[in-house]
């Protein structure tokens, strides 16, 4: 659901306040219709929207992007490298999804699980 270049992204995603929202697009399903969703962005919100209840958005991180080395592989090894950029993209993709107002936290971090989110309407609306 690739729609524009990385550049309209940056523009569409720079207004994340909801004054900008609201000045630029006349309500949130039509700013969730415009926007632009990477292929990780878009998969784990599909992957949070299936879920029948509230789910940490990093349960699914080594489903999306399994280790492909072995566990005694050097720290630098290229591949190791490689998929830990993949999970911390990930957690970058959460954060916006959340700041782009398609996930809501449910139930907030603890100390002992992380935030629990679910897609929102706007979410949906993105996903269709």
């Amino acid at each position: 659901m690739m729609v524009g270049t990385s550049d309209t992204r940056l523009v569409l995603l720079r207004g994340n306040s909801a004054s900008a929202k609201s000045s630029i697009l006349p309500s949130p399903a039509l700013y969730a219709a415009v926007m632009t969703l990477n292929a990780d962005e878009y998969e784990l919100l599909r992957l949070i929207a299936q879920s029948p209840e509230p789910v940490a958005a990093s349960d699914f991180f080594h489903t999306m992007h399994p280790a492909n080395f072995e566990r005694s592989a050097a720290e630098e090894d290229p591949r190791r490298v490689a998929w830990q950029e993949k999970q911390f993209g990930l957690y970058k993709a959460t954060i916006d999804l959340h700041d782009d107002g398609l996930i809501r936290i449910v139930h907030p971090a603890n100390g002992e699980r992380p935030d629990l989110v679910e897609a929102t309407d706007e979410g949906r609306t993105a996903l269709a």
